[in-house]
């Protein structure tokens, strides 16, 4: 299932063994996603947005969130 609409919630683990789309967490209303990037020197931001966008076929932001594992993301085309 992939996000409807031009912003949605994601919740990053990172330095994980695949990059991949998880389930939607209802309670938080967030999609899970694991990224093999580990958490420093914004590797793992970057390594989400060319996931992302790549799963997308759209280019994709990260509006809220850069230092958390809860971000908002924007798809921009």
């Amino acid at each position: 299932m992939l996000p409807q609409g031009n912003k949605f919630k994601i919740i990053v683990k990172p330095n994980s063994r695949e990059n991949r789309l998880g389930h939607f967490d209802n309670e938080k209303n967030a999609y899970r996603i694991s990224i093999k990037a580990k958490p420093e020197d914004n590797k793992a931001n970057i390594e989400i947005i060319k996931f992302l966008s790549k799963l997308l076929k759209k280019k994709v932001k990260i509006i809220s969130g850069l230092k958390s594992r809860e971000k908002i993301i924007e798809v921009i085309g």
